[in-house]
């Protein structure tokens, strides 16, 4: 893990250096912004594994900051740093993967139940994208870049009741609550790592620029630390976002 985090920093560290040198090089303008909006996530995995199917999208916080060095007058680069909220949810008739007490089973064997089930996934990311800008007065524009995310919490919150399955039987006299909050993050990998893309529209108002921002992240690294017990799952959303940058220093 030590030296995944020590590669993670060495190549985020050429690309802001190379960003750098670039700019010093071609006297590009430089702007700092902030933005914040909604992220909107879904937890992708394996469709034969019941472990990782079943999982449907929620809604959660997104907001950073980030800096534009513009290397010509459509080109440029945006280093940010955002908090995203990451997961999925599930409902209806699924595996039971966290202890409630029962007996254990032969690894690949699970308890079923009929319950809700969110799993919060909260990251601080890196994004690192090369960005193309179109117009004049209202300049449109594309984005594309890996990211690197660490994982600030992780917990399942569970609600409802239900008789608690097993082989299709129930095995409980009656239904049993699963109103829940646990913390999972110890179950997780602190590193994630994936691509990020979209585009957006920005406009000039007061000594700025407004922005409007779709983009989609997709997670590349399996987020469990051991798949057999608790699946094979990546993260990936969708972010729409309103921000607003300012320059700090402008080409002559």
């Amino acid at each position: 893990m030590r030296a995944q985090r020590s590669l993670i920093a060495t190549a985020l560290t050429g690309l802001l250096l190379t960003a750098t040198a670039a700019a010093g090089a071609y006297a590009a303008d430089i702007t700092l912004g902030a933005h914040g909006g909604i992220s909107i996530p879904n937890i992708r995995g394996n469709s034969t594994d019941v472990l990782s199917q079943g999982f449907s999208s929620r809604q959660g916080p997104f907001f950073g900051i980030f800096m534009e060095t513009r290397i010509s007058s459509k080109f440029s680069l945006i280093v940010d740093v955002n908090y995203t909220s990451q997961g999925g949810k599930r409902d209806g008739m699924q595996p039971i993967t966290f202890d409630m007490g029962l007996p254990p089973l032969p690894e690949g064997m699970y308890y079923f139940a009929d319950f809700h089930n969110e799993t919060i996934l909260n990251y601080l990311e890196f994004p690192v994208q090369a960005r193309l800008t179109f117009g004049t007065k209202w300049r449109f524009f594309l984005n594309a870049g890996p990211y690197v995310g660490i994982l600030l919490n992780a917990k399942a919150v569970t609600s409802g009741s239900s008789d608690i399955y097993f082989n299709g039987d129930p095995i409980t006299p009656g239904p049993v609550p699963f109103d829940a909050e646990t913390d999972v993050k110890d179950s997780l990998k602190s590193v994630n790592i994936g691509l990020t893309g979209g585009g957006g529209v920005m406009h000039r108002l007061g000594p700025g620029d407004i922005i409007l921002e779709a983009h989609f992240q997709l997670g590349l690294s399996t987020i469990q630390k051991d798949v057999t017990t608790s699946g094979d799952n990546q993260t990936g959303c969708v972010v729409v976002s309103l921000g607003y940058s300012l320059p700090l220093s402008r080409s002559k």
